[in-house]
């Protein structure tokens, strides 16, 4: 409508029954829209909620594991590891050592790597294993084209 005067611009919103809105104040002159605003409040916080659907916030998820654990047992943290990945979550696989395992250490990284091989098309690993103090982790990333 080009520059109009603003008691005009009220005039015409009140005629066709909706609300002058304005939209950049800082403008000179100030921009306002003739529209209904409730409707236009309604749509974006339409929008907003159909962007917080889709968003998914990822998660730390922790597998624990023993040096002696049994092949059942294995499978098991496998299966939830996989699920977990499958979930867009991040899983850390914590192996803890007792006492006098920390002396087989190798048998610990061995089964952590093994379960690392075993999840390959699921999840990429960040690093490799590390220790810290007592525990040998190794954190996984769910892979993008899952």
């Amino acid at each position: 409508m080009g520059v109009v005067v603003i008691k005009r611009a009220i005039d015409l919103a009140k005629e066709h029954e909706l609300d002058l809105v304005e939209i950049a104040p800082t403008a000179k002159p100030p921009v306002c829209r003739i529209m209904d605003y409730s409707k236009y409040k309604y749509d974006q916080e339409k929008k907003e909620r159909k962007v917080k659907k889709n968003q998914h916030v990822t998660h730390l998820k922790q597998i624990r594991l023993k040096p002696h654990i049994g092949e059942s047992d294995y499978q098991i943290k496998l299966k939830q590891a996989i699920g977990f990945l499958g979930k867009k979550d991040k899983v850390k696989i914590n192996m803890m050592f007792r006492g006098r395992e920390l002396m087989h250490r190798d048998l610990g990284k061995d089964i952590v790597e093994r379960m690392v091989v075993d999840m390959k098309e699921h999840g990429t690993p960040e690093s490799a294993p590390s220790m810290e103090g007592k525990t040998m982790y190794v954190v996984l990333n769910p892979n993008a084209d899952k």
